[in-house]
């Protein structure tokens, strides 16, 4: 089950009409070159050297909460803190492994196995080699594998083959959604280690071994913290609350937008990215909450752009789509909520009417 992977107001709903001059390289470089000029593509190393250390403190902190509150049921108020770090620690993986952190790729990869592997349990091989592919065709029903049918179906086509059992759980799959994303964290683990088949040599040794070191340490950290009954409970809370909070960051950026037509016209690399993507507007509290991803159309235009310039991008993306006439979707922290849950009800509705 991956949920990760996403206007009556003119940035509310899905764009009205898909734009019918095709993109060039040319409708791109001007912004690219903005965008260097402006120096929002050198990296941050402090700012992200800053994140890690005040991520690994508070980890610190709670583990150390657990040991001294562990034969209390108090503990489990510490389970709500650790998902929300544990998100925290899966943005700085993603950001990793866009290069976002650093310009040697080694360095980037020792980033993300740590915050991957070690500290989540997380695949960073499988989580890499998916997100890239997301990444060059973001909401592409036949190359985009977070809109691939599985548990969810995301497009009328893919609803339609469903039968039995899957047909009606796609009936209601919008109201089912959020309760999905309660296993998500727990899907992602096990994702990770059933990718080890494809990986080979070096590269499945180190995964592995992070891998099962994280199982055997957030289960000997549980054990001797806490009573047995105590340590369940914590870790179910814990688990349901980190795949809660992952689906709400990724769940919003795409579903529910333009799906290019396999057969239709190629778009180029401005209009694929942003025709495709949903911003979420807020304050500095949402760009936390959601580690930055709610700058999704920036995001997928400048993939090594640094989490902290991404807001600072905004301004000269919106700029030039309004003079390409290309819409810039953008929609409240709620209502993008809402717009995905409403085009999941739309997608089961033909099996419900049957």
């Amino acid at each position: 089950m991956s949920l990760t992977g996403e206007s009556a107001p003119p940035h509310a709903e899905k764009p009205a009409a898909r734009p019918s001059r095709p993109d060039t390289g040319s409708e791109f470089t001007p912004l690219l070159r903005d965008v260097k000029e402006q120096g929002l593509l050198d990296r941050r190393t402090g700012w992200y050297a800053r994140t890690i250390v005040t991520n690994a403190l508070g980890l610190a902190g709670v583990v150390a909460g657990m040991a001294l509150v562990g034969d209390s049921w108090w503990v489990l108020a510490l389970a709500p803190v650790l998902a929300v770090l544990c998100a925290r620690t899966a943005f700085i993986g993603h950001d990793a492994g866009h290069a976002q952190i650093s310009g040697n790729r080694a360095t980037n990869r020792r980033i993300g196995v740590i915050h991957g592997n070690l500290l989540l349990g997380m695949s960073y091989a499988w989580w890499n080699d998916k997100h890239n592919r997301h990444h060059a065709n973001p909401n592409h029903v036949d190359k985009d594998p977070d809109v691939a049918p599985d548990v969810l179906a995301f497009t009328s086509g893919q609803a339609a083959t469903r039968v039995g059992v899957r047909a009606r759980f796609t009936r209601h799959q919008a109201w089912l959604f959020f309760p999905l994303t309660l296993l998500e964290g727990l899907a992602l683990k096990l994702y990770g280690f059933r990718d080890l088949r494809r990986q080979t040599g070096r590269e499945r040794l180190q995964e592995s071994t992070l891998l099962v070191a994280h199982v055997a340490g957030y289960v000997t950290l549980l054990l001797t913290t806490m009573p047995l009954t105590h340590a369940l409970v914590f870790a179910a809370l814990h688990q349901a609350l980190f795949g809660l909070h992952l689906g709400m960051a990724f769940a919003p950026n795409h579903k529910g937008m333009e799906t290019p037509d396999p057969d239709g016209e190629r778009w180029g690399h401005l209009r694929r990215q942003v025709l495709t993507s949903r911003n979420i507007k807020g304050s500095y509290l949402t760009d936390w909450f959601l580690g930055g991803l709610n700058y999704q159309i920036e995001h997928h235009l400048f993939p090594s752009m640094p989490r902290p310039h991404l807001r600072l991008a905004q301004s000269a993306v919106k700029a030039r789509c309004r003079e390409l006439g290309i819409p810039y979707t953008e929609t409240g922290f709620v209502d993008s909520y809402r717009q995905v849950l409403r085009h999941l009800h739309e997608v089961g509705e033909p099996l419900r009417a049957s």
